[in-house]
């Protein structure tokens, strides 16, 4: 076949699990890769055809042009004919640094900052400012406080005194050092004539402030205490602000910084607002706003406020304000083509969403979605799409403008190869290349490559068992809850004055569209409360900086576990693995130091680590491969030399367990350790679990970093579901759904139902209908996102639920009840 035939030509695929696959895919279409999580569809997708694409356009690079750009390295495939340029649109977490936001995802911020320095409204005798000044990533622009940051950390005295029933005597102030230091500061205090016997509430406010927050030192003459021989001696004051901020300035103790965070809290920068830019670009104007104030909005209200000008028949006409420039062709230019781009973001269900919104702060799903708007205002042709689940994280009534968004720009003449578990997506794709039919080892192979109707004749694909309603539904009686949770008054981002109830000992699923306050209800007011009442430290330091407000709890006895399931990674290095996670391979390595050799070399447990110099191989330092550089050619990473990729040394390879050395352990799947461990209860207990999960193709000593944020959570919830513990539990998951095959959700449902079965609580926020329809209480937020969301809307079971008038849930959970 010639690729003049409008079909991309695939010969001998063999990365990862792929076995050899021969696939004929057409372009100029909409192409779903479908099959069970590990089955090899992004193997396919993106580690064949997308990483030849990028392959061969790099070949079109000079040599030295190319090392500055990030490689995903040379596919194992034999030929790939017929492939067009191809961009990915991957689920990544939002960049970790602070300064990226919505706007600088999208390029909105540079027009917004282009049209408040040519068209905006100056105060007299201001000069015009370059578009670089409104922006707090430049030194030009960024409010000198806080450096641009928007944010300075600061002490708050709710934290620095937690209990202002104590005196000071009784340690009132928290924030102040223990032991003689803190005697000391007592004995000034008394000398400044401040009562230290008195509960600090009952102090004068005046002294109160000047205790936590002056700057001042005086020194004051501590007396010797009675029955003393020893000489009095001048104490020099420190206050609680001072200390603090002192300590983490200047202490070389990790442990007292620690301690001194506790006192410090994010609040915005006094003298920006919060903006992170200079007065002098706050104090310009467009429609009667700043820019801070723009970027505060919604996309929605950012679109309603630029519309009038961008709809201007004649520019110019009008007579502009003085100093102002709102009505030119400038400002309706940029205007328009600022409306214009929003208008793609409001289409794809991310109106709800502020320019100034931090990229950390977004779902997977909700970045990608901000680059395929991108790209649709980018008018290329002929390109192949490879995107990663699109409608990951996305409520069904979110995924048809989404649908309608990829039918543009496969109008627009390129092809789209979608790696998708939504079944409502891949009926509307045009092919469907289904990959199978397990997982891992048994998986790798093509089911179907074809039309989408014709994949209902393959008795062996999963997917074609749920996309034509052959797969049986997971079905059991509803719980009655023992007892409820009240959480009165709740308000954080756009919940406002919220009052929720949540039954315990069942599996209660929050629903609502994106956007509508959902993980911020669970994974940040209900696990912040529960947290305090436990005495827990916040898992996430960032979370520290929200307060929670909430005017009446009552409920909270009944737990005595909390348990947040996220996807947030294992491990950020290469060096943390399924197998160390998890804690089995503590329970691998004292297999293998009782093995006879290895006792008569006296070897340790420590001594099958790859992390310590005692049995690693010391060429790649334990990692398995050494790093190449090509000079001018792009580097590289290869198999080390002396281990060849086993990362242990000679001597320590020697040593097996049942004819296996620890590099043959770590190269196990699941499925495989399973079977290999069977008689180790320790290992087999967590093997079982992370296979009940839907993971037994995952590889023991798989990297962290080669992990999606599905199966990390799903590894999470493994590593729980191993622990044999009694008491009542409440369990938070966000969409733990989220990258999941039917076949895999209906295994996780039934693990997260034995959770509840056990007498535990399971909360989980989630989009897939299966999910909801199988939970016992359904909690409804809405009825929009953003500012038009942050109400409950509907609570009840699912049949309750489905009958709503107020839901836009409702429909569609009505649907899937049917």
């Amino acid at each position: 076949m010639t690729s003049l035939d409008g079909f991309v030509h695939v010969r001998g695929a063999s990365e990862h699990n792929l076995r050899d696959v021969d696939v004929d895919i057409p372009r100029d279409a909409m192409v779903a890769f479908t099959g069970v999580s590990g089955s090899g569809k992004s193997s396919l997708a993106f580690g064949t055809l997308y990483a030849e694409a990028q392959r061969r356009y790099f070949e079109s690079v000079a040599p030295y042009a190319r090392r500055l750009l990030q490689q995903v390295g040379a596919p194992h495939v034999q030929e790939i004919t017929g492939l067009p340029p191809a961009v990915a649109l991957q689920q990544r977490r939002g960049a970790p640094s602070s300064r990226s936001t919505v706007g600088t995802i999208t390029t909105l911020s540079n027009l917004l900052r282009m049209l408040f320095s040519r068209a905006g409204t100056y105060p007299k005798g201001a000069r015009r400012l370059e578009a670089e000044d409104f922006s707090p990533n430049t030194a030009a622009g960024a409010c000198p406080h806080c450096h641009g940051l928007g944010v300075v950390h600061d002490v708050a005295e709710d934290l620095l005194v937690p209990d202002p029933s104590l005196t000071i005597r009784e340690g009132a102030i928290a924030a102040w050092p223990g032991a003689w230091q803190g005697a000391n500061l007592r004995s000034v205090v008394s000398g400044l004539g401040i009562d230290i016997d008195k509960p600090w509430h009952r102090l004068r406010k005046k002294d109160r402030d000047w205790l936590l927050y002056t700057d001042e030192q005086p020194s004051v003459l501590v007396e010797p205490e009675r029955d003393r021989v020893d000489y009095g001696y001048y104490g020099t004051f420190w206050s609680a602000r001072k200390h603090v901020m002192h300590v983490l300035a200047d202490s070389k103790s990790e442990r007292m910084r620690e301690k001194a965070l506790r006192f410090v809290r994010s609040v915005p920068c006094p003298v920006c607002g919060g903006s992170g830019l200079r007065p002098e670009a706050l104090a310009v104007s467009f429609a009667a706003h700043s820019i801070a104030e723009v970027n505060a909005m919604s996309l929605a209200q950012v679109a309603d406020l630029l519309r009038p000008i961008a709809e201007l028949a004649n520019p110019g006409a009008a007579v502009p304000t003085a100093g102002s420039g709102e009505t030119s062709e400038v400002a309706v230019r940029i205007c328009a083509d600022l409306v214009a781009r929003i208008q793609v973001l409001l289409d794809l269900g991310l109106g709800y969403l502020s320019l100034g919104r931090s990229s950390t702060t977004l779902s997977p799903g909700e970045a990608q979605r901000l680059r395929i708007a991108t790209q649709l205002r980018s008018g290329l042709f002929g390109v192949v799409y490879v995107l990663d689940e699109p409608s990951a994280g996305l409520h069904p009534a979110d995924a048809e403008p989404l649908l309608d968004v990829l039918g543009r720009l496969k109008a627009s003449g390129n092809s789209l190869f979608v790696v998708e578990h939504d079944l409502d997506v891949v009926r509307r794709a045009d092919w469907v290349v289904d990959i199978g039919p397990g997982a891992g080892e048994e998986g790798g192979r093509v089911l179907h490559s074809g039309p989408v109707a014709d994949l209902e004749d393959v008795a062996e694909s999963a997917t074609s068992a749920y996309l034509f309603g052959r797969a049986a539904g997971f079905e059991h009686t509803l719980r009655e809850p023992h007892g409820w949770l009240h959480l009165r008054g709740v308000s954080r981002h756009n919940l406002e004055d919220v009052s929720v109830d949540v039954p315990q000992c069942v599996l209660t699923a929050v629903s609502g569209v994106s956007g509508s306050g959902k993980s911020t209800l669970v994974t940040q007011v209900l696990a912040e409360v529960v947290r305090c009442h436990l005495g827990l430290a916040p898992d996430d330091p960032d979370a520290a900086e929200l307060e929670v407000d909430v005017h009446d709890v009552s409920g909270l006895d009944a737990f005595d576990r909390l348990v947040v399931v996220d996807q947030r990674p294992i491990g950020r290095t290469p060096r943390s693995n399924l197998a160390t996670y998890t804690g089995m391979f503590d329970t691998v390595r004292k297999l293998f130091a009782a093995t006879p050799l290895a006792r008569r070399r006296r070897y340790s447990a420590g001594r099958f680590s790859f992390n310590v110099p005692e049995g690693r191989c010391e060429t790649c330092q334990g990692e398995g491969f050494v790093a190449v550089e090509l000079l001018f050619l792009p580097g590289t990473y290869a198999k080390c030399p002396t281990c060849h990729g086993a990362r242990y040394d000679e001597k320590t390879l020697e040593v097996t367990y049942e004819g296996k050395s620890i590099a043959d352990v770590l190269a196990l799947s699941v499925d495989e350790a399973a079977k290999f461990l069977a008689d180790v209860p320790a290992a087999s207990r967590s093997l079982e679990t992370l296979r009940d999960v839907g993971l037994g193709y995952l590889r023991l000593g798989q990297p962290a970093t080669e992990l999606s944020g599905g199966e990390a959570q799903r590894i999470k919830l493994a590593t729980e579901l191993q622990r044999a513990r009694r008491g009542h539990a409440l369990y938070l998951l966000d969409e733990p759904t989220s990258g999941l095959h039917p076949a895999d959700i209906a295994l996780l449902l039934r693990q997260l139902h034995r959770l509840v079965d056990v007498g535990n609580t399971v909360v989980l926020v989630e989009h897939d209908l299966d999910a909801i329809a199988t939970a016992d209480w359904v909690i409804d937020l809405g009825p929009g996102g953003g500012d038009a969301g942050g109400q409950v809307v509907a609570t009840g079971t699912p049949a309750q639920v489905a009958r709503s008038r107020d839901s836009r849930t409702a429909p569609y959970l009505a649907q899937r009840l049917a």
